[in-house]
């Protein structure tokens, strides 16, 4: 079945993804339905806002993400930026382009993959706009949170002899989608041939369906915890490593020995033939959490679990190094992704 989106036009469309929509955030005061929602914060509140846009080509590709994925994974990503900052997402807007190509019903898949994750984060969407495309999908995210007044957790708050911590593991997502791009690549033309992802579970998930780490902020939370800075992993840890050096004017020294990587990446790496660490200090999307500590907090994230502590900050001058595991150091270098990069 299907129902071609000029039947229902913009608004039909938008009552059509909507309908039923529960507000369960008392900071939501109106969502969807007005020129404009209406949010209300307590003033002990500091509001955090951050906005992703996805574009088809670059961002995902649909030959082998699912539009239910799809909309989990935007929605996800957008939580976990809030959760970066030491806060809790509360509402999100969503806007879409499309274009022709699509019909009603891929948007009720892609919307029920967004719906499924504002269930699971507690989250409301609270309006969007669509429009038509000429070029694919578009899809803009914007998340609205909060966080108490005195715990707000910046990138530039690093300070010399803070631990540096990071939580679950490492490259799983950058090699869910080597695989995904090697299956598709065999499989170029062939419809009816499904490739055979047994055991490479985990790596695909990771890709596919990433979570945001709430867990790991409530954690923090119950021990007491506020890390000195903080942000997710998107675009590799060394390229995020070096965001947080940099904005606090500090160096730091990661340990490679240390550093999570999942059985079944080590795996695929090496059936890649790619260099593991590589892949675990580069890969992004991972949407873990990394953050400094101080020392005096060694005993309480050591007990932590799900975080492992991966090396220390050092003084600016000392710059950023990985230490491999026969003790060699090496500048890290931020060869995570890199929207704006020219292709060679």
């Amino acid at each position: 079945m299907r129902t071609e989106i000029a039947t229902l036009g913009e608004f039909g469309l938008i009552k059509r993804l909507t309908e039923g929509i529960k507000l369960e955030n008392e900071s939501s005061k109106y969502g969807v339905g007005d020129d404009a929602a209406v949010l209300s914060y307590p003033s002990e509140k500091e509001i955090l806002v951050t906005t992703d846009l996805l574009m088809e080509g670059v961002h995902f590709d649909l030959t082998y993400v699912p539009l239910k994925h799809l909309g989990y994974k935007a929605a996800v990503v957008n939580f976990s930026d809030i959760y970066a900052m030491n806060g809790t997402p509360r509402q999100i807007t969503v806007s879409l382009a499309l274009s022709k190509r699509f019909s009603v019903e891929d948007m009720e898949e892609l919307y029920a993959g967004i719906r499924l994750a504002c269930q699971q984060y507690h989250v409301d969407v609270i309006g969007g706009d669509t429009s038509s495309s000429l070029t694919g999908l578009a899809i803009s995210i914007t998340c609205i949170g909060e966080a108490d007044k005195d715990k707000v957790v910046y990138r530039n708050g690093a300070k010399e002899t803070d631990l540096i911590c990071v939580s679950g593991d490492l490259g799983a997502a950058y090699m869910g989608l080597q695989l995904l791009e090697r299956e598709k690549t065999v499989l170029k033309g062939e419809k009816d041939i499904q490739p055979d992802f047994t055991g490479k579970e985990y790596l695909l998930e990771r890709q596919l369906k990433p979570e945001a780490r709430k867990d790991i902020i409530e954690k923090l939370a119950a021990t007491n915890i506020v890390p000195t800075s903080m942000m997710d992993i998107s675009d590799g840890l060394s390229s995020e490593l070096m965001h947080i050096c940099t904005q606090s004017n500090t160096g730091c020294r990661v340990y490679e020995e240390h550093i999570p990587i999942d059985y079944q990446t080590a795996v695929m790496a090496e059936e890649f033939n790619m260099n593991l660490t590589t892949c675990a200090m580069n890969g992004g999307e991972d949407y873990e959490l990394l953050f400094t500590v101080p020392i005096a907090d060694h005993e309480k994230v050591s007990q932590m679990e799900g975080v492992r502590l991966i090396g220390h900050i050092t003084k600016p001058e000392l710059g950023c190094a990985l230490i491999t595991r026969d003790g060699q150091e090496f500048e890290l270098k931020a060869q995570g992704w890199n929207p704006l990069k020219e292709e060679k």
